[in-house]
């Protein structure tokens, strides 16, 4: 990103934009659609989203288990959506038998809303599934999904899993920083905005659409931030998509196993809700996680997620997604247990390590063979 500032209007400028955006597509996996890119933090693509195909007084169904899922409500009822807001506890993930209940008995729902990967509380639900609820309801509403902490790092299928607004972000699986965000729409959501009457100007699909065609952008974008991202797609290819998703899912099972041998449970409630991008650590009884991530900030040099709204003070992340290792994980997992261990809880030191390495040992056997790039340094 540390390159001479590039002048995006000159003539050059689309040999840089345009395979940003047809290597994107592959990302999302999105064959007949389009990704949009903003200079925006995510919550920018999520207004995109829902300003560019829906009006003001459409039904909506969503679900409610996290910071960020909460946040989306919020904005979609700020926005003027008539919102059928489903709660769950944190710790769960998207509630399908409740969506297809709904599903069936309203036919006026004009969007689904489904938050594939909550950061707050390091919870997965399985949009394939939201997908075919709506389907078995004869649902002809627009399917959005948050993908800020799943893209690039799990498995996404926008095109087979049916999916119309993608909303990601540059600063977790594309490991840059925070400043841009991406949409990926489907072609069913491009002929819904010819329809949309919400206001919008800045996140215009159209003028999006207008100037993205020629590799350029209705306004001044974030020139250094589209360098990042063609390393970072870069890096992704070379390693290669499948070998990324393995890779996240080894680095997280290790933690997960860790934080148990620490006698510790997952915010996360069950299996099936479990994260392959981020760990949230439930503390003991009365240890503060605020504490603990106090701790690792100022004596160990390790910054931990805290706890966000209803899990504050009672749950610590550790994030393993992105340009990651496992010896990079082992360091997370020391890291978590001095601090744990300081703000008083009865914790094993090198319990949860040896765990995690017991399991990395094994299961990085088969990469001798073809190790090919595993993210980190030594």
């Amino acid at each position: 990103m540390n390159v001479p500032m590039q002048d995006h209007r000159a003539p050059d400028f689309p040999e840089l934009t345009l395979p940003l955006f047809a290597d994107l597509k592959k990302v999302f996996a999105n064959e007949t659609g389009r990704v949009f890119m903003y200079p925006s933090s995510g919550t920018g693509a999520w207004e995109a989203a829902i300003s560019n195909t829906l009006n003001r007084g459409d039904r909506v169904l969503m679900s409610r288990f996290g910071q960020f899922s909460h946040l989306w409500a919020a904005m979609a009822r700020r926005l003027g959506l008539d919102v059928i807001c489903i709660d769950r506890e944190w710790g769960e993930g998207v509630p399908l038998e409740d969506y297809a209940r709904h599903l069936a008995e309203d036919k006026t729902i004009k969007g689904v809303f489904a938050c594939h990967n909550e950061t707050a509380t390091g919870v997965t639900s399985n949009i394939a599934s939201v997908r075919r609820v709506m389907d078995e309801a004869g649902s002809d509403a627009l399917l959005f999904v948050d993908a800020v902490s799943s893209l690039a790092s799990i498995p996404f299928e926008q095109e087979a899993w049916g999916v119309d607004l993608a909303v990601t972000g540059s600063q977790k699986g594309l490991m840059m920083p925070p400043g841009m965000s991406m949409l990926g729409v489907s072609a069913k959501a491009l002929e819904a905005h010819k329809s949309s009457t919400m206001p919008r100007c800045y996140f215009s699909f159209e003028d999006m659409r207008t100037s993205n065609d020629l590799g350029y952008f209705p306004y001044t974008p974030s020139t250094p931030m589209l360098h990042g991202l063609r390393c970072s797609l870069d890096l992704l290819f070379d390693e290669g998509l499948p070998q990324v998703f393995q890779r996240h899912h080894r680095l997280a099972e290790g933690v997960r196993r860790g934080v148990n041998a620490l006698g510790l449970s997952l915010c996360a409630l069950h299996p099936q809700w479990y994260s392959d991008t981020v760990t949230a650590i439930r503390t003991p009884e009365g240890v503060d996680a605020a504490e603990v991530c106090r701790i690792g900030f100022y004596r160990y040099r390790t910054s931990f997620g805290a706890g966000l709204s209803k899990v504050a003070g009672t749950v610590f992340r550790i994030g393993h997604l992105g340009h990651l290792n496992e010896v990079m994980c082992l360091a997370a997992l020391a890291s978590a247990e001095m601090s744990l261990a300081d703000a008083g809880a009865k914790v094993e030191l090198g319990a949860g390590v040896a765990a995690a390495q017991d399991y990395y040992r094994s299961a990085t056997t088969a990469l001798e063979a073809d190790p090919g790039p595993q993210g980190g340094a030594s």
